[in-house]
């Protein structure tokens, strides 16, 4: 029997799937990450400028960088600036190896102009906080990732994690330099972190998941 067709009402279209929604604890996390890297950005920086501390400014410089990784993976959820899921993770995996840069960059040259730092208790303090909560972060955002199938997530847990494995190596360039007074170990504590952070980079680019964690 033929169908019916109404005249003057077109016939309707197909719907079209809409992008998954994040689950809103992958929001949260991302809000939480946001807000404790601007507060870990900021102590940091002043760590590093008060201090002349290397290991300091590689690890705000890290902060920064997670910061901007945080961003991105929230970009993916805003109609107004769409960006693709692989555009994510790839920015990640830049960023991280921009870092890499960076890192080598400050400590070489503190090397090279002989700079000594000062005891930072500022410093001191933030890094075992992110020692702290970092990791807890990384495993969140990897739990979600692995449920959501969200690559850039997964890159973002690789800053997360990178930036705990950063915050041990800065704490223990500032201890041995506020007990011993051994000034070249806290560039050198900076310089140590870099392979860390090229080969997460690549990681991170390729969307697969910490190598490390």
């Amino acid at each position: 029997m033929p169908e019916r067709v109404q005249i003057g009402v077109p016939p309707p279209q197909p719907s079209v799937p809409l992008a998954a929604r994040p689950r809103a604890v992958v929001l949260w996390l991302q809000v939480i990450t946001l807000g404790w890297m601007l507060v870990e950005f900021g102590i940091s920086a002043y760590a590093a400028v008060s201090a002349h501390s290397p290991a300091m400014l590689a690890f705000g410089s890290d902060s920064l960088i997670e910061l901007l990784s945080a961003a991105v993976v929230l970009l993916q959820w805003i109609p107004s600036i769409p960006i693709s899921e692989k555009r994510a993770h790839r920015s990640a995996g830049v960023l991280l190896c921009v870092l890499a840069c960076v890192v080598a960059g400050i400590a070489a040259g503190a090397i090279a102009l002989q700079v000594r730092p000062e005891t930072s208790s500022a410093g001191i303090g933030i890094t075992i906080a992110a020692l702290i909560s970092m990791p807890v972060l990384a495993h969140l955002k990897r739990r979600e990732a692995r449920r959501s199938n969200n690559a850039a997530l997964a890159a973002d847990a690789v800053q997360s994690a990178t930036c705990a494995y950063i915050a041990l190596i800065t704490l223990a360039g500032l201890a041995v330099r506020a007990a011993f007074h051994v000034a070249w170990f806290d560039p050198v504590a900076a310089l140590a972190a870099t392979p860390i952070l090229v080969q997460e980079g690549k990681r991170a680019w390729q969307g697969q998941a910490c190598g490390c964690c």
